[in-house]
């Protein structure tokens, strides 16, 4: 394939893009939502004029691109959404990971990387088939399998981000617990004391705090905003925390052993995972003495005596 011929390909592409997003975005193109067929009689609940509107604000640096190719991805996603039922898992997941993101934009930053990928491989092997580096049956391969990675990427990073956070939260949280245990041994109630960490504390394990008093000031129960709590965060020790709070409550308990009596056990729990990782990585630097350094120490000791013999006969 030659340069021209390659250049005319994609151009052609970019065109057919182009087009098929005019199409598309036509009025008889569309079917009619439920929304859009209710809305004329609703108009006493809201009178305000959608021209005069605020456009809703990028979340990219394209500007008018974006605002023309978000109509046919907020498609894709609500497409895509029909093939997955992982979305409750995706919510609990997002949740964990601290985000205030819903799952149709998460799908879509997805999508967004997918395209990414696609379009970046897709001129990598053009230019690469232009020059005859690679065949065009491979060069779709790869533009196919870079698409799929750049969508799984996403998610990856998602898990990453939800570990990293889980990490900092349990570094975090004895020192929390004692804090919170020496503000009730001073008279504090339970509220109070999360309510003296949240203000004098930073990090994650002190906005998950705030989001538990926002939710007991809007008239939720302490218990289940605790419990709501644990739900989001999904950590073994968080959970004997909350359970540890609520039956210190009910049953009226010293709440400050409790806690303290937690704060030991996640900072021993941190001391079984510290040894566990160095026994892995102590097994881990076998592998470059066995197949690095004792080849070469045999060698060297055995080499010697092999050119001496060499040189006796």
């Amino acid at each position: 394939m030659s340069p021209v011929l390659a250049l005319a390909a994609l151009c052609g592409v970019v065109l057919g893009s182009g087009l098929w997003i005019a199409v598309v975005r036509l009025p008889m193109m569309r079917s009619t939502s439920l929304t859009t067929r209710v809305s004329p009689q609703l108009r006493a609940v809201d009178v305000r004029s959608r021209l005069l509107a605020d456009s809703p604000a990028n979340v990219t640096p394209f500007g008018p691109l974006e605002r023309i190719i978000r109509p046919v991805l907020t498609d894709a996603v609500a497409w895509s959404h029909r093939f997955n039922p992982a979305t409750a898992a995706l919510t609990r997941r997002l949740a964990q990971a601290g985000r205030n993101q819903s799952t149709t934009d998460f799908r879509a930053q997805q999508l967004l990387w997918a395209a990414a990928a696609l379009a970046t491989s897709t001129l990598i092997m053009l230019l690469l088939a232009a020059s005859g580096s690679v065949s065009v049956p491979f060069a779709v391969v790869i533009i196919v399998v870079c698409a799929v990675l750049g969508f799984v990427g996403r998610d990856y990073v998602l898990s990453v981000d939800i570990k990293r956070r889980e990490a900092r939260m349990l570094a975090q949280f004895p020192s929390l617990a004692e804090l919170m245990a020496l503000a009730v041994s001073a008279g504090e109630s339970t509220t109070g004391a999360l309510e003296r960490i949240s203000r004098t504390a930073k990090g994650e394990l002190a906005e998950e705090f705030v989001l538990v008093l926002a939710a007991t000031r809007a008239g939720t129960p302490l218990a289940e905003a605790l419990q709501h709590f644990s739900h989001r965060t999904r950590l073994a020790p968080l959970a004997r925390f909350v359970d540890g709070i609520t039956v210190a409550v009910q049953r009226g308990t010293p709440l400050a052993d409790v806690l303290r009596a937690q704060a030991q056990d996640v900072r021993d729990l941190a001391k079984r995972e510290l040894m566990e990782s160095a026994g892995k990585k102590e097994i881990a630097m076998m592998v470059p003495l066995v197949f690095g350094v004792l080849p070469l120490t045999v060698l060297f000791a055995v080499y010697p005596g092999i050119a001496l013999i060499n040189l006796g006969f």
